[in-house]
């Protein structure tokens, strides 16, 4: 077996292994984006490095579209604007960079979905917290051990696995369900 069918066999392994065990996790997260977006509250996504680029394009395809032609839904991801991000590092230290941010903008009822692969992220858990403080309710993505984070969290998706590669994987896969499961919720009677 060469490198790239060991890649895409473990890569293949790790679906099949969140598909085994964590279907209801994953079926109450999308209960909670649902609800809070019939609620008229926002999605805040957050992340570092690869997980920032997952939270980017998990908040593009709920604010665009995913499937079908629809209402845009109120999904922030607070990793894209630079010149608050690099001020709040200068002035407050890296570790506030989301904490401020959420700070600012979450209301109670708004959810606050963090990735992190090892789930040890300061900048992340100092969010969540904030979050928590204002009523928030806080979903993380992270890695087979969870981390801190696990802990931290309403409500956790651990992936089954210490591969951050595979981890990656697994959390714009679940981002993109969680997308068609909102979008069929909230719109599919109306295109009826």
């Amino acid at each position: 077996m060469d490198d790239i069918e060991i890649q895409l066999q473990e890569s293949i392994d790790t679906q099949k292994a969140l598909l085994l065990t964590h279907l209801d996790i994953v079926k109450n997260i999308a209960g909670i984006l649902i609800t809070a977006f019939k609620n008229g509250h926002r999605l805040y996504l957050i992340g570092n490095g690869g997980s920032a680029a997952d939270a980017q394009h998990i908040a593009g395809e709920l604010v665009g579209r995913f499937k079908m032609n629809r209402r845009p839904l109120p999904a922030i991801a607070l990793t894209t604007d630079t010149s608050v991000i690099t001020a709040l590092a200068n002035d407050f230290g890296y570790d506030t960079c989301f904490a401020r941010q959420i700070e600012a903008l979450t209301n109670p009822g708004d959810v606050v979905l963090a990735l992190s692969t090892s789930g040890n992220s300061k900048n992340i858990l100092n969010a969540v917290q904030i979050a928590k403080d204002c009523g928030a309710i806080t979903i993380g993505f992270t890695g087979k051990d969870g981390g801190l984070l696990k802990e931290a969290v309403d409500v956790c998706l651990r992936i089954p696995s210490t591969n951050t590669p595979r981890i990656q994987e697994c959390h714009i896969t679940i981002g993109h369900i969680l997308c068609s499961l909102v979008e069929k919720e909230l719109f599919e009677t109306v295109k009826k």
